[in-house]
């Protein structure tokens, strides 16, 4: 995979990963307050953009490691960040109940939608 279609790549899926953690946080929120919104889909999306979310870093430290292309060191720092926050996320998950569950990846979901959001604006 050439340099131009890895930049690509990296830019198309940031944006794929911006709207699934935007839409898997509000679903999560709204299963919260609704029942009949708590299926094991919701669990399944929200795997699906995490595990995207850890491929869009990788593709960043391809680009800049292995494709030696330059960016900004804030927008590095973002995006390690948001990894960061995504492992918290993911390590809280157990000491909660099942509804509060709902919370924490609802909340948290859209606090690491706002970190894509800032990364992406400083990229």
């Amino acid at each position: 995979m050439g340099f131009g279609s890895l930049s690509a790549a990296h830019s198309t899926l940031a944006w794929v990963v911006l709207a699934g953690n935007g839409a898997a946080a509000v679903w999560a929120l709204a299963a919260h307050r609704l029942a009949r919104l708590r299926v094991r889909a919701m669990w399944w999306f929200v795997a699906l953009v995490q595990v995207l979310l850890v491929v869009e870093v990788g593709l960043g430290v391809g680009l800049q490691a292995g494709q030696g292309r330059a960016v900004s060191g804030v927008h590095t720092f973002y995006g390690f960040v948001t990894l960061a926050a995504l492992g918290i996320l993911f390590s809280y998950r157990g000491h909660l109940s099942r509804t509060r569950r709902h919370l924490l990846y609802g909340w948290g979901g859209l606090f690491i939608t706002g970190l894509i959001i800032r990364t992406m604006i400083i990229g």
